[in-house]
Order: C-alpha cells, then sequence, then structure tokens
C-alpha cells in the first residue's frame, strides 16, 4: 500500500507507515493512529502528522433525499483538516453524528495544539484571491 501526504513529508519515522496504518482504530474511511491521522480517498491513503494539523472541525452538509413518504434531507457528516496555515486539506465523510463526537473527542487528545470548531469568516486572515 502506498501513503500519500497531505503536508511536506517527514523524513524522520516514514518506514513505520504501514505498521501504524493497521494498528490504528478505524472510523469509516478515517483511521486514528498514534502519530497521525489517514484517510482513504478512492483507492489512495493519505495521511497527515498530528504536528501539521492547524485547525479540525465537523462540517455538516444537508444532501435532499425522496423518502418513502415524501421528501426529506439527510444529513452528512465531514471532519476537515485544516493546515497551520489555515487553508483546507481534506474533507473526510464520517458515518454518522455519534462517530463524528467520538472522533473529535479523540483527536482533541491526539492534536492538542489544534483549534478545533469552524473558522469565523469575518476573521478569516488568509482570503485567497481568485
Amino acid at each position: 500500500m502506498k501513503f500519500y501526504p497531505l503536508t511536506d513529508p517527514s523524513p524522520a519515522g516514514a518506514g513505520d507507515l504501514a505498521a501504524e496504518y493497521k494498528a490504528a482504530r478505524a472510523v469509516g474511511a478515517l483511521r486514528i493512529g498514534g502519530r497521525r491521522l489517514f484517510f482513504r480517498n478512492g483507492l489512495r491513503t493519505y495521511y497527515i502528522p498530528y504536528e501539521h494539523v492547524g485547525r479540525l472541525f465537523r462540517r455538516v452538509v444537508s444532501v435532499p433525499a425522496r423518502l418513502c413518504c415524501g421528501r426529506g434531507e439527510l444529513a452528512m457528516e465531514n471532519l476537515v483538516i485544516c493546515a497551520k496555515d489555515g487553508r483546507e486539506l481534506a474533507q473526510v465523510p464520517l458515518p454518522d453524528a455519534r462517530a463524528a463526537r467520538l472522533v473529535m473527542e479523540q483527536l482533541q487528545t491526539m492534536a492538542p495544539q489544534a483549534a478545533f470548531g469552524r473558522p469565523d469568516p469575518d476573521k478569516e486572515t488568509t482570503k485567497h484571491d481568485p
């Protein structure tokens, strides 16, 4: 299995990626390892060391759906991973709201330096002009 870094790869400890991935706790496409956060997207497996994470937050997207007795909306839970400079690196789908809450609690202990919660758009300092 080949691993792709979301940020600059660190040369130290690159050899133990497969062992850490296998030992990591799996929640949907996300795996919470001892030193890195892994997720799958298609056939690729990405990772980011916890010290490179700047912000983590949940994004809930409402998807219109046709149900058996009418129309409704399904809430899709996602974990958004941001770099230290504020760029969004990835949006990882999670199975449900309960799993999303458990992932956020565990990530607060794994990445204590990271900010948790949605960034305030009024105080956004790293706006990119198209």
